[in-house]
């Protein structure tokens, strides 16, 4: 058995009813671990017709706030309920990111066809075409397998293969440093001066306690990454985006990572990706460029 990952475009209340209710109580029929993360009201609404049952019931608010996390969290409900089968309602929030959160959304739902592809669950993703914005809906239909819409339940046609779809994911939306960017050069394998640098900036910017602690971490671990497998001169940018600190390790190396690097979680702290996987949690942001000029790791945390 494979995961069943299928869009559902609703319209209004009474639709999204009509489907995710069913849908919930087969997964009851069947002996399947039920899990519903919803918005509200739908949320609420849900609970009014179920009851409590056995259904686990989650709000999406609090569920989704860092992609990387949520792909942690959907992995943990999967290892501690099986063997038995998960059948998940799984509603994102769309609504508070900005053009980079939300393409890190994007990419996090057709990172599930990856991360699940070869779990036996079923995930039941509504989309609201009242209020979600048309690019949103668009994105939906490329990154699910099977669509549940108007006229329509069944393989989509829209769909692209995750490779394929993450290959383009990062093109227009990385910035010029801004000319007064502080710079550090990376020269050794020592990197106490480059946490110290990192953990001041952090303090300038009003980061305290463990989210200062994860982007010197982050940083940290980018840095070393680049000094064993980068090409020299490597080195450090930091500056100012708004509510971000932004910090870029750099160096000269022409590296070719797949599209998904970074992305899958390792099984263990031996495995290839383990490095990059862990700085995503430890951040807000991470994005990654690598071409003829060097590889760049950019890192983003915010206030």
């Amino acid at each position: 058995m494979t995961l069943e990952h299928r869009a559902f475009m609703y319209d209004g209340t009474d639709d999204y009813l009509s489907v995710t209710v069913p849908y919930l109580r087969s997964g009851l029929d069947r002996g399947e671990a039920v899990v519903a993360v919803a918005r509200e009201p739908g949320l609420s609404a849900l609970r009014d017709v179920l009851g409590e049952k056995e259904i686990v019931f989650v709000d999406s608010a609090g569920f989704y706030q860092h992609p990387v996390h949520t792909l942690r969290d959907y992995q943990t409900i999967v290892k501690e309920n099986a063997p038995r089968r998960v059948c998940a309602l799984a509603e994102p929030v769309w609504d508070g990111w900005d053009e980079r959160q939300t393409l890190e959304w994007i990419r996090y739902e057709s990172l599930i066809n990856v991360v699940f592809g070869k779990v036996d669950a079923r995930a039941l993703c509504p989309y609201d075409t009242r209020t979600l914005p048309s690019h949103i809906l668009a994105e939906a239909r490329r990154t699910h397998p099977l669509l549940l819409a108007p006229g329509h339940d069944g393989a989509n046609g829209e769909y692209i293969d995750p490779e394929a779809f993450e290959s383009g994911c990062d093109r227009g939306l990385r910035g010029e440093r801004p000319h007064d960017a502080e710079y550090l050069p990376i020269n050794g394998a020592d990197l106490h001066h480059l946490r110290s640098f990192v953990a001041e900036r952090a303090h300038r910017h009003g980061l305290a306690g463990q989210a200062a602690q994860n982007i010197v971490t982050a940083v940290n671990e980018v840095a070393a990454n680049a000094l064993q497998h980068g090409t020299p001169p490597i080195g450090l940018w930091t500056w100012r985006d708004g509510a971000d600190l932004v910090c870029e390790v750099g160096d000269h190396g022409f590296w070719r990572p797949g599209p998904l690097t970074g992305f899958i979680p390792p099984d263990s702290a031996l495995q290839s990706g383990f490095g990059l996987w862990t700085v995503r949690l430890l951040v807000d942001l991470m994005e990654l460029r690598a071409g003829w000029d060097g590889t760049f790791v950019r890192v983003r945390k915010r206030r």
